[in-house]
Formats: structure tokens, sequence, C-alpha cells
């Protein structure tokens, strides 16, 4: 494998393939062993084997059947060699629902790093998609309550 753009780009279609098979090791296969994910609540996952701990009981109980859509890398570059960037948003689904719902779309930021002859994930930021509107009404319904 070489260090291209397509090569960083297709990390995300991997996990979403793990994710969607309700399998926390080949969801963070691309990993590199000390690498960081931060979840949409903002807590961070140090090591790949700790975020295989957060992710299988929850591919196990509440996310069973879940599945990853609407996948798209919306850039990937290289920042300098042996270090790039992937942007990639993606939609929830759970059992039974075509579509997302709105509240269930989510932006990733992935750091990947050149080791052992293939690109890995450093750091995956993951964030929820909601608009500015929702944010400020999800303020003003937690003031009122």
């Amino acid at each position: 494998m070489e260090q291209s753009v397509e090569s960083m780009s297709a990390i995300p279609a991997r996990m979403n393939e793990g994710w969607n098979h309700g399998d926390a090791s080949a969801f963070v296969a691309d990993f590199a062993d000390d690498a960081e994910l931060v979840d949409f609540e903002g807590t961070v996952h140090k090591g790949r084997e700790a975020v295989i701990a957060f992710n299988q009981p929850l591919f196990d109980t509440v996310l069973k059947g879940s599945r990853l859509v609407r996948s798209e890398v919306l850039f990937a570059r290289i920042v300098r060699p042996g270090w790039g960037v992937v942007h990639h948003r993606v939609g929830m689904v759970m059992p039974g629902e075509q579509e997302p719902l709105s509240s269930r779309y989510f932006m990733q930021l992935l750091a990947v790093v050149w080791q052992t002859d293939r690109w890995q994930v450093a750091t995956l930021q993951n964030a929820r998609l909601i608009s500015l509107e929702t944010a400020m009404a999800l303020d003003a319904q937690a003031a009122a309550g």
C-alpha cells in the first residue's frame, strides 16, 4: 500500500462495515494501538482495546442492529508525509428504520498516521451534527426545565 489520499479515504467505509456487523474489533481495525476516540458526548477513550471495550457492549445492547448509512468522505488530505486527515459524515439508523432521524447524523474528523505500511487512525473526533436552531431550542428547553 502507498501513502495515498484514496487509501486513507477508505478507512471510514471499513469502520462502517464493522459497525454494521456489530463487531467492535472490526470497527477499530484501522486504529493504532494507542489511538484515541472522542465520542459524541466528549468522553475520551484511550487505546484501541479501550475503544473496543466501550463499543462492544453498546453493539450488544442499545445499538444492536443499528447501521451506519449515507457515509460520505467530504475531504481527505495528506498534511505532510506520514500524516493525514479525513473528514467523514454519516447517519445512523436503528432496526426497522430506513432513514436516519435528523439528530442521528455525525461528523468525524480522523487524524491518521502512516505506520507499519498502512494508514492508522491516531485520533477520531466524533460529533453529532445539529443545526444552530436545534441547539438553541435544546438550550431553551433545558433552561425552562
